[in-house]
């Protein structure tokens, strides 16, 4: 059973799906003539804008909470262990690779972002959105198959790669500082874990907002504060770390000493690290993204572009650095993960940076559920309907309990495989609404600045009809 769910899992996230998502995001830059590229000096300039003001929101949650939100099903454990992964599998040139992949996976989540805004429906006093609701407005009721497809692999990821998987690390993060690790011990900890995701997912959208708004950006800043205290005393490494990275990307034997020759591998594997950190193409942010309360879709799309510069371009960026300009011996071929990371802010700030990353490891991995809950549980309402958040919310708990105690390589596996899956619907969404994304982009484009009454030139977008 392992090796034929090792088998699918190839083929899920092989060569032929990145292509995919790669060719779609790719395909959308084209067509709205890089947006991604053109609007990133507006997408900062609103990021720091909606940094400072976090204003709460009657209705649906703020800009700024919605992307904070989705950063936190996103940045975590790949950004720390997965990095390393990649630099012993594809070596220092897999990082170019993963730029590349992060710069098309802007204009991938940018539209993933615009199409669930403008596909959002009204619910209470917030909305819901994401490829399910764009598949059944934007393409229409016979397509309403591929939306419950979406759904129901979205519910069964959120169990594994957004909860159990998780939990499981934040366990063993804390038994490796604490020592040998008890069943009751775990069990302790993953019954106060319950008790706290379990109160914030019943609390809804909006207090999950508020705990990731809390959460995410204190993590992140403290993790780049020390990647750059690393990269401040190693700066006289850090010319060297740059020009081993573009030789590798596409001369890995002259960098790697021969133990990885092929540029194929680089490229393969530092796209298949930015697309799993990322998560562009799986539509998977943008139901988050959907519950803002923003004036235009397109604006709150600049925030799916930040999403995954923050994501890829920074945070994985800074990783690297840190293990390049460390000069610690990277096993090339052996995935050495959170190990490698580990022995390169060790080398510099000495052991005690261990409990410091578990820590970090643990908060992104308690994000991650948040996150990972929001999606699964608005999955679980369009197959169920409104009833079933409650239903989703104690399940969840329960999967906190169970991820504490049992070992989940298997789970890992599938989740893993699951998530994959869920990009299908969404980039055949993307490809077929792509004429959408182009004019709002273009909309966006020419009518910025100019005011209407009413609260904005777009204030009543979501009431227009779907296509």
């Amino acid at each position: 059973m392992a090796k034929i769910l090792e088998s699918v899992h190839g083929l899920i996230w092989g060569a032929p799906a990145l292509v995919l998502i790669l060719g779609i995001g790719l395909y959308l830059s084209v067509r709205t003539g890089f947006a991604q590229i053109c609007f990133f000096p507006r997408a900062i300039r609103c990021f720091c804008r909606k940094f400072c003001s976090r204003s709460q929101e009657e209705a649906g949650i703020s800009s700024f909470q919605a992307l904070c939100t989705a950063l936190a099903a996103t940045v975590g454990t790949g950004n720390i262990v997965g990095v390393a992964g990649a630099l012993c599998l594809g070596g220092p040139g897999a990082v170019f690779w993963m730029w590349v992949c992060g710069i098309v996976g802007m204009m991938t989540k940018f539209s993933e972002v615009v199409l669930a805004v403008r596909f959002r429906v009204p619910e209470g006093t917030g909305f819901l959105g994401g490829p399910m609701y764009i598949i059944r407005r934007g393409l229409g009721p016979k397509w309403r198959w591929l939306a419950v497809a979406y759904c129901v692999f979205g519910v069964i990821a959120a169990f594994g790669v957004g909860n159990t998987t998780q939990i499981n690390a934040v366990i063993s993060g804390v038994n490796s500082v604490l020592g040998e690790a008890s069943q009751r011990r775990n069990l302790a900890m993953g019954l106060i874990l319950a008790v706290l995701i379990g109160g914030m997912l019943r609390g809804g959208a909006k207090r999950i907002g508020r705990a990731a708004e809390l959460l995410v950006p204190f993590v992140s800043v403290a993790y780049i504060l020390l990647c750059a205290g690393v990269l401040i005393r190693c700066r006289g490494e850090l010319g060297s770390a740059f020009r081993r990275i573009f030789l590798g990307a596409f001369s890995p034997k002259a960098v790697t000493g021969g133990m990885l020759g092929s540029a194929f591998q680089a490229l393969k594997v530092g796209c298949a690290r930015g697309v799993f950190t990322n998560e562009a193409g799986m539509g998977t942010a943008s139901i988050a993204h959907a519950s803002a309360n923003t004036n235009h879709p397109a604006e709150q799309g600049l925030m799916g572009i930040m999403e995954v510069f923050l994501d890829t371009i920074l945070i994985c960026t800074l990783t690297a650095l840190v293990i390049l300009v460390s000069g610690v011996d990277i096993p090339y071929g052996t995935d050495a993960g959170g190990q490698l990371t580990l022995a390169a802010f060790a080398s510099v700030y000495g052991p005690w940076v261990a409990v410091f990353l578990t820590a970090a490891l643990c908060c992104f991995a308690l994000a991650t559920v948040l996150g990972w809950g929001l999606y699964g549980a608005r999955c679980a309402q369009f197959l169920f309907g409104n009833r079933a958040w409650t239903f989703f919310a104690l399940a969840q708990t329960v999967a906190v309990v169970l991820g504490s105690l049992l070992k989940t390589e298997t789970v890992w596996l599938l989740a893993e495989t699951v998530n994959g899956l869920m990009a299908i619907p969404n980039l055949i969404a993307l490809a077929l609404l792509s004429r959408e994304v182009v004019r709002l982009t273009i909309e966006f484009k020419e009518n910025t600045g100019k005011k209407v009454a009413g609260g904005g030139i777009y204030a009543n977008f979501h009431q227009r009809k779907p296509l």
